[in-house]
């Protein structure tokens, strides 16, 4: 399993902290992980899940491995999966996959 967790230092809705939770091998490993953490899937944005700090402990003891956000980020773009957010009225085939979203938090 694939499944990557990034600390929880986004701050967020509720007062929390929040994690990305990605998978560096496929997006239906990441559903199926986030299932079995109970994330809704509104909670999916791209290529990521936001999730509260407060299912940090639960992720890892699952089997989501913690790195950090760096790594996370650098994994996702290594992995291909990595799913940039197209801007309106932007040029798609010009944008580099590794500059925007995550890598630039």
């Amino acid at each position: 399993m694939s499944v990557l967790i990034d600390p929880p230092n986004w701050p967020g809705p509720h007062g929390l902290l929040w994690s990305h939770l990605v998978s560096d091998n496929s997006t239906g490993e990441l559903h199926a992980f986030a299932e079995l953490l109970g994330a809704p899937r509104r909670a999916f944005d791209r290529d990521h899940y936001d999730v509260p700090e407060t299912v940090y402990e639960r992720a890892v003891a699952l089997g989501a491995e913690a790195v950090s956000s760096r790594e996370l980020v650098t994994r996702l773009i290594a992995s291909g999966l990595r799913r940039r957010k197209v801007r309106p009225g932007a040029d798609s085939s010009r944008i580099d996959p590794g500059t925007a979203g995550m890598a630039s938090r």
